[in-house]
């Protein structure tokens, strides 16, 4: 396994990049679904990565926690090649209880995290509501534990969104996320 760190292309105040993605709940979601939040937390995430793992629940108490954020789980992995990252393996952990973001979606052609320049499971990106959009506004690892069996002593996401929901800049230096390279199908 190989340690990746996040270098998205993606730029502080650019806006969200559109998508339309199958839901492990059976429904459909585009961008514009999450448009009652106040912030959106999209994390490029699947279901076979230690370091992903890691971090589900810390993800899904960010969900749970803050009404006014979506957490958005975005799973891009070749699922040829890596079968627990399937749509079938996400709705059945979904079924279970034990994904419980806002969203948990497939991105079988990679398009969208192409788009995200997403390079990493996890990956996250936080956005703000900036009118009828959402800009980015943090780019960075979710906490500090850097190892799959480590237990973090700072929860940086939680900091930074809470920053947000109340209208203030997020306090943080951006640290990039490491984890397992995303599972291209194109290379």
């Amino acid at each position: 396994m190989v340690l990746v760190e996040s270098d998205s292309e993606l730029s502080h105040g650019e806006e969200a990049p559109a998508f339309e993605l199958p839901g492990a709940d059976g429904e459909t979601y585009t961008l514009s679904d999450f448009d009652d939040y106040e912030a959106l937390l999209v994390v490029f995430t699947c279901n076979h990565c230690p370091y992903a793992e890691a971090k589900v629940d810390e993800l899904n108490h960010l969900a749970s926690a803050y009404d006014d954020l979506a957490v958005v789980g975005i799973n891009p992995n070749d699922a040829a090649e890596y079968p627990d990252d399937s749509f079938e393996r996400m709705q059945e952990r979904v079924d279970a209880g034990e994904i419980e973001y806002t969203a948990y979606l497939r991105d079988e052609s990679q398009e969208v995290a192409h788009a995200y320049g997403a390079v990493c499971t996890p990956d996250p990106f936080l956005f703000e509501r900036d009118g009828d959009t959402f800009r980015l506004a943090f780019h960075s690892r979710i906490d500090d534990a850097m190892s799959s069996d480590e237990e973090p002593s700072r929860h940086e996401m939680r900091e930074a969104v809470e920053a947000l929901l109340a209208g203030e800049d997020v306090p943080l230096a951006e640290t990039p996320s490491q984890g397992c390279s995303i599972k291209w199908t194109d290379n």
